[in-house]
Order: C-alpha cells, then structure tokens, then sequence
C-alpha cells in the first residue's frame, strides 16, 4: 500500500517546482528562516549605530556594507532556489536548518567585524551556509534533467567561490580589500552565468512575496531598534523623545507604504531579475540603517553622539534616499508615470538637503507624508471614484 501524499518523507526525488503554480506561498520553514536571518540584520544595524555614534563613519560605512553583503547574499540564494525546488522533505529541511547555524554564526561574528575588522567568523558562517546550499544543487541537477546544466554550474561555481573566502583569511591584511570585492564579484557572477542558458524555474509571485516579506521584517527590526532606544532615553528622564519618537514612526510607516503602494511587478526576463534581485540589496541595507541612523539621532538628543547634529541627519538622511532612489528605478519608473515618477528622486534630493537645516528627522518625516499623499492622490485620480470606492 503507497504512502499518503500528506505524509512528508525523509527523502524525496527533487523536481522543479512549476513557475504557474497556482496559490504559491512562503511556507513555515521560509519564515523561520527569515525570521532567524533577522538576528544577523539587528546586529548588524546595531553596530553601525554604535560606529556612527562614535565619529567612525569610513570604517562603519565599509564593514556595514561587507556584513551585510554576507546576511543578504545567502538569504537572496535560499530564496531563489526554494523557489525553484521546494521539496520539503526531511533532507531539505535539516539542509536549510544547516545554513540557518550559517546565519547565526554570521550574527555572532558581526561585532567582532565592526571592531576589529576581524572576518574570519562572518566568512565561517558564510561558507556553512554556500555550501549547504551547494548540497542542495546537487540533489537540483540530479533530479532535474532539464535544469541540470544550469544546478551543476551553480554547485561548482558556488564551491569555487568559497575556497577563494577561506583562502582570503590566510592572505595578508594589504591584499584584503582586493580580494574582498574579487570575490564579491564572483559571487555575483555565478547566477548570471548559471542561469544564462535557460532559467531555473522560481516562481515570480513566490520571489516578490518573499522579498516583500523580508522588507517587513527589516522594518520590524527598525521599530524595535529606534523603541528601545527611545525607551532607554525616556527611562533616563529625557521626556523630549516622545516627539523624536513620533517622527520616527512616521518614516517608517512612510517608508512601508512606499515600497508596498502598488502591487509589485514580478521579475520576468533574465537581465531585469537580476536587477530586482540584486537592487534589493540596496532597499534591505539602506531600510535596516535607517533604524541604526535613528539610533544615532536618539543618541544625539540625549547627548550620547560624539558627532553633529548635521551627521546624525546623514545618518537617516543617506539611507532614505538610496532607499527611495531604489525603489524608483525598481518598482516605479516601470509601473508608474507622471508627477511621481519624478517625485521620488526629487524627495531623494531633498532628504539630502535636510541636514542643512533645524530638525532634520522631522523634515525628512514631512518629506516621506508629503510623498505619500501624492502616490496617493495621483493613484485616486487614475482609478477614479468607481475603482476607490470598488
């Protein structure tokens, strides 16, 4: 007698799943995994607020970026090929289960990275997590002929990659930067090589909710940053954050419903997949400073920040607009026209500009409403009353 369907198995052949699958949704082990890579953004957003606070812009900004190359590289290839391949059997998940002790070796190392500019941990946890993910490949190539091509080259060029990782930790501390964006790019490469022939089969509404689902918990993690450190200030006795603590609010709300105003356009043809892919590098990093940039200006108010009252605007400022300038060339510029195409890069600008003047996070939370009235507006205005009140 066969074994009901319902039942999951140890092992399972892994088949494509189908890019038209019908009610296709992020499953349970897709949000422990998300939720467990959080950990490794908090860090992360953590310690640049604690670099910034400290005057040590260069050298926050430069091991910011590293670190969270590592978080978000690993999470975006795990995505991508649970998209594709999904086979929730026993040895998928203990895989998965491997590279989420990747991602919390990434978390420990991160502020040993800040500090010391010691990688060696974040390159460990990294490399558990690659090669985990190689593992999976391999089951992808021999249980797909179709794809198989495509599932070798990404275990090989994958593999490769992580010996150039351990291999770096043993070169001298002069050749570090080179051999670091050396193999950035070649990380980098191994999708639009792998894939060029013929695309693995990731479903495109699968990819946007998952990505959509990532921002969410990035700009959870930014509520729970800036709330602690208001917390921390009013416990203290400094009753002046509540209004510091509104503007906050608002710019996240602001920045949720700019990335979530329309439904997302799923990736299609190559090229721009991995421009959407990849761009959201940008929106995840620059979402995650935002949090750190408001811990800088708490710091600030409370007379903690060893920086002006103009860089601790930077701090929100910087990530605001690349956030916005992402998102423009992402999302809007190709679904959108009119006044808010260029209302986005506009408010960008004028981010920029609000360190120059008093206040600056209250001015960059005016700026977010005022464009979030006008997608508003315009998007009234092209449905019309029927469609709105539909």
């Amino acid at each position: 007698m066969s074994q009901p369907r319902s039942v999951r198995p140890f092992y399972r052949p892994m088949r494509p799943r189908r890019r038209d699958e019908p009610h296709r949704a992020a499953t349970p082990l897709e949000l422990f995994f998300d939720l467990c890579f959080v950990v490794a953004v908090s860090q992360a957003a953590t310690n640049l607020h604690h670099a910034v606070s400290e005057d040590q812009l260069v050298h926050a900004l430069t091991r910011y970026l590293t670190v969270f190359f590592a978080i978000w590289w690993s999470w975006m290839n795990f995505t991508w090929f649970a998209s594709a391949y999904d086979t929730d059997d026993d040895l998928y998940r203990i895989a998965t289960l491997v590279q989420i002790a990747g991602a919390l070796i990434i978390a420990a190392g991160v502020p040993r990275a800040f500090t010391d500019g010691d990688f060696s941990v974040i390159t460990y946890g990294y490399v558990v997590m690659r090669i985990a993910l190689v593992v999976q490949w391999c089951r992808a190539a021999a249980g797909d002929p179709a794809h198989r091509p495509a599932a070798r080259r990404y275990a090989i060029g994958v593999t490769v990659v992580q010996l150039g990782w351990l291999l770096r930790l043993a070169l001298p501390q002069s050749w570090g930067t080179a051999a670091l964006l050396l193999l950035v790019v070649a990380d980098l490469l191994v999708p639009a090589v792998a894939e060029r022939p013929g695309m693995t089969p990731w479903h495109p509404r699968h990819i946007t909710e998952r990505y959509g689902l990532f921002t969410l918990i990035v700009l959870g993690d930014v509520v729970l940053a800036t709330s602690v450190a208001i917390q921390t200030g009013v416990d203290a006795g400094d009753r002046q954050l509540w209004s510091l603590a509104a503007a906050a609010t608002v710019i996240v709300f602001a920045l949720w419903w700019l990335y979530f105003d329309r439904p997302i356009e799923a990736p299609g043809r190559l090229p721009y997949s991995l421009l959407w892919g990849y761009g959201h590098y940008l929106i995840f990093a620059a979402v995650a400073a935002v949090g750190a940039g408001l811990s800088v200006s708490v710091d600030h108010e409370r007379h903690l920040a060893h920086i002006s009252e103009r860089t601790a605007g930077y701090a929100v400022a910087v990530p605001i607009a690349v956030f916005l300038l992402t998102v423009w060339v992402l999302h809007v510029r190709r679904q959108q026209h009119g006044a808010v195409v260029v209302a986005f890069p506009a408010v960008a600008l004028l981010a920029l500009l609000a360190p120059l003047g008093p206040a600056p996070v209250y001015a960059m939370a005016a700026l977010l409403v005022a464009l979030v009235a006008l997608t508003v507006l315009l998007r009234c205005r092209d449905t019309g009353p029927s469609a709105t009140i539909a």
